[in-house]
């Protein structure tokens, strides 16, 4: 199964949500033009975590994977989400998508409350794949329901469509134990390592992490993409000043609150994301005004060392 299409910097775009709670199409698409089109971006991720995924109903989400491939047309891969607590709602959002064709589905394992052992869960990735037959990345993202390094080989060598992993919760000793590991057990070459640490994309990048899929990368894509290739060139000093610049945006945006931080840090660059859905609250004003010194500290710095 081809993978490699999957590569570099793959924001998890926001949900434009209106007041209402409805969501603005218009908004949406006009999103994804400027990530193609303006920022450069891989690829996109539609639904996940920073786009409230657990907030959509089936149909919203299917509406939201369409308008993207629609306005991608072809030209980079999407990722669909799919944040569910039971095999048969997972199941049933992954074939809701599955003739629309994204490059893979982004699934988050089952995390209300409870974890299933480790054979449930290897069923659920497999009954998922088996039933939908699009390519499935894991999003392992839930601290009560991690999935260990040795069980992600074991479900990586098992279930035919696990194509890779979106590795979350801070966690790059497990993003490295996890790219030495797969290239131990002969998998290395067809399966995704994916960073979702934001704060630690630089090192991510360095160790050979195949793409990212993190919520820094939908505030601010132009310098994450500077970064991405800066180490893809082996330019270690532009990436490490732009991994400086980047962890003090990070610092600024990390919180409870971080999809409704994210349109923040669009607004104050000049893109509209919406609102969060109810409950979540929007920034509040002491938020915002530390994202906004950030960014702008950020850009004059950028521009210095891409100058350079």
């Amino acid at each position: 199964m081809r993978t490699e299409h999957i590569q570099g910097i793959i924001p998890p775009i926001v949900t434009p949500f209106r007041a209402d709670g409805s969501i603005d199409e218009e908004l949406h698409r006009r999103e994804v033009r400027y990530m193609v089109e303006t920022a450069g971006v891989h690829g996109l991720a539609v639904g996940g975590s920073t786009g409230e995924g657990h907030t959509l109903s089936t149909e919203e989400c299917r509406d939201l994977v369409a308008w993207t491939m629609e306005e991608v047309d072809g030209r980079i891969p999407v990722i669909a989400g799919v944040i569910a607590d039971s095999t048969r709602e997972a199941v049933e959002r992954g074939n809701a998508l599955k003739d629309l064709r994204p490059a893979a589905l982004q699934v988050t394992p089952v995390h209300y409350l409870f974890r299933p052992d480790d054979e449930s869960m290897l069923r659920f990735f497999g009954e998922i794949a088996g039933r939908v037959g699009l390519p499935l990345i894991v999003y392992n993202v839930v601290p009560w329901a991690y999935l260990s390094v040795p069980l992600l080989v074991r479900l990586f060598r098992e279930v035919d469509g696990a194509i890779g992993v979106k590795q979350s919760a801070s966690d790059v000793k497990a993003l490295a134990d996890l790219l030495h590991y797969a290239g131990d057990a002969g998998i290395g070459d067809r399966v995704r390592i994916i960073t979702a640490v934001d704060a630690l994309l630089y090192p991510s990048f360095q160790l050979g992490a195949h793409a990212a899929i993190a919520a820094i990368l939908s505030a601010i894509p132009e310098a994450c993409v500077a970064l991405w290739e800066a180490v893809q060139a082996g330019d270690d000093d532009t990436a490490r000043k732009l991994h400086d610049q980047l962890l003090e945006v990070w610092n600024a945006l990390e919180g409870p609150n971080l999809p409704a931080n994210v349109r923040t840090a669009m607004r104050i660059l000049g893109r509209e994301g919406g609102y969060p859905r109810a409950p979540m609250p929007t920034s509040s004003p002491e938020q915002a005004e530390r994202i906004r010194l950030a960014i702008e500290a950020m850009k004059t710095a950028t521009r210095a060392v891409l100058a350079d």
